[in-house]
């Protein structure tokens, strides 16, 4: 650490600049109370544009992803660059989808989606699964903002697990008494300070490499040295179909984190969220210029961390090529936004996974009747015990456990599509058949991953998303994403279901959503107080 002091001494004042802004937070746009989740969870559903675009865009790019795709692109080449194609599909598919749920949540009140799913299918049942799918596929992806901040502090040369903890303590504190408010307001540093990075970094770093020329040739040489099937300067026959589903996949998931939706039920009209879809993919330029470092580092030599388990920690690399290559003070600037946009989407996925446990399983299961102010007081603090058990992830399990529960969260996601995205277009869909196509989904999702290996790391079950179609009886060594797979199970499943319990007349939930003044325009019901059953 005697080589970073600068570094850290940097990396320090910025942390704790946007620290102290997250306790502000709280009295930014106050309201009278905060006892409440449309308050403390929602920010009083009164962002515009600016404050949004900035919010779900730090809620979606996240310091993981600034340290994982780079690191995929340093170990596998082209298919890291999937992250490009995932992010520019992503938004015009859920433009019209987040403009309708917005629309209903404002309506009816809704916090969650297990909220919508409760009243659009008159079913306890199948909205307690989708609660509880969205609170096991959010916790680990907050322990990996861990990794994130974790991977900053090795190339600083810091150890021991205490920074991680304080860093998590005063995230949990501000959240707390700030709610969405603090990460929406620290969101405007975070990505000031991620632009000004990357944008540094790719006219710095290739000046000092040779220009990018050099770099290609470097990237080029390197793996056409390797034997591997899977990695390539380029893609090849047998990760083509791999990195379309994977992208497309990942695309289709990404909007049914609970977090995700969280920041855009915050905002104040329709017009923002349509506004907010048609500007976010500006981000995935950044992202495109983020995932080049991975190549950089090849062609600096760059050499991960060796922990104390004598592994190197391949999130390391874009740190320790920042650490090679700028001078300290800015390096510093650089961890610091890695370590900034760590608490940002930490803090929001804390508070949707407390929203989640507050509205669809406190109040549908223990309190029924329970007021605003329980249901906030309650939110505040499994928003802490979340963080904490994030936490107890790092400090208990090996990272790499924690990263392959997140690659097994995006495959859980997925299997919510048809309650929460079709359902908002269609209630043909019997709820019995919805829980039938969610199970058998998670089944086979389950079961693809556990056939994986990853020879690399030596582990022989939940190595990867690439489901070898070989296991399926195809003499081919191409492979396909198994959550794209898991999700075709659960739409043959479900629609299958639902034939079958048409067929039976079994009877289904009772539905108010049908009905034209269901979905307003521009949010603002034709009829005030719809009664719509299972709504809060």
């Amino acid at each position: 650490m005697s080589g970073h002091v600068t570094e850290l001494v940097v990396f320090t004042l910025l942390f704790v600049l946007v620290s102290g802004m997250g306790f502000v937070a709280s009295r930014w746009r106050r309201p009278d109370d905060l006892a409440s989740l449309k308050e403390w969870g929602l920010g009083g559903r009164s962002f515009g544009s600016w404050i949004t675009w900035f919010l779900v865009g730090g809620d979606l790019y996240t310091a993981y992803t600034f340290v994982a795709v780079p690191a995929l692109v340093f170990s596998a080449g082209a298919l890291g660059f999937y992250a490009l194609p995932y992010t520019v599909v992503v938004y015009p598919l859920v433009f019209l989808v987040l403009a309708r749920m917005w629309s209903v949540s404002h309506v009816h009140g809704f916090v969650t989606p297990a909220d919508f799913v409760r009243a659009r299918f008159g079913s306890p049942t199948l909205a307690l699964a989708i609660a509880i799918t969205g609170l096991v596929a959010t916790m680990p992806y907050i322990a990996l903002q861990l990794v994130g901040i974790e991977a900053v502090l090795k190339a600083m040369g810091v150890t021991g697990h205490l920074p991680i903890i304080i860093a998590f303590a005063i995230l949990a504190a501000y959240t707390y008494q700030s709610g969405l408010r603090a990460p929406a307001l620290i969101a405007f540093v975070k990505d000031a300070l991620i632009y000004i990075v990357i944008l540094a970094a790719v006219i710095y770093i290739p000046s000092r490499l040779g220009g990018w020329d050099s770099i290609f040739d470097a990237a080029q040489a390197k793996f056409e040295a390797t034997s591997a099937q899977g990695d390539g300067y380029l893609l090849n026959a047998g990760n083509q179909l791999q990195y379309v589903t994977l992208a497309f996949g990942s695309a289709l998931a990404l909007f049914l984190y609970p977090h995700s939706l969280t920041g855009v039920l915050a905002s104040k009209n329709r017009n923002v969220i349509k506004r907010n879809m048609s500007a976010l993919p500006a981000y995935s330029f950044v992202l495109g210029l983020i995932a080049l470092l991975g190549f950089m580092a090849i062609a600096a030599g760059t050499k991960p961390v060796v922990g104390e388990n004598g592994k190197a920690d391949a999130n390391t690399i874009v740190p320790v090529l920042f650490d090679q290559m700028f001078p300290d003070w800015f390096a510093g600037v650089a961890y610091a936004a890695v370590g900034i946009g760590a608490l940002v989407p930490a803090a929001i996925m804390s508070i949707a996974a407390a929203n989640l446990f507050t509205r669809n399983i406190y109040r549908e299961y223990v309190n029924k009747n329970a007021t605003d102010s329980q249901e906030a007081k309650v939110s505040k603090i499994v928003s802490l015990v979340v963080k904490v058990g994030a936490v107890l992830c790092i400090l208990l399990l090996d990272p790499q456990f924690s990263i392959d529960l997140q690659l097994i969260g995006g495959v859980i996601i997925l299997q919510t599509l048809p309650s929460v995205a079709l359902g908002l277009y269609t209630r043909w869909f019997h709820k019995g058949g919805l829980i039938a196509g969610w199970a058998a989904g998670l089944a086979a999702g389950m079961w693809m991953l556990y056939l994986i290996p990853n020879p690399a790391s030596g582990k022989q079950h939940f190595g990867g998303s690439a489901f070898g179609l070989s296991n399926l009886g195809f003499d081919t060594k191409m492979t396909v994403y198994a959550g794209f797979l898991a999700l075709i199970v659960n739409l043959v499943v479900a629609v299958l279901g639902t034939l079958l319990f048409r067929a039976t007349k079994v009877a289904d939930g009772d539905d108010a959503t049908s009905r034209d003044d269901y979905f307003a325009d521009e949010g603002e019901p034709k009829v005030k107080d719809l009664d719509l059953t299972g709504s809060h």
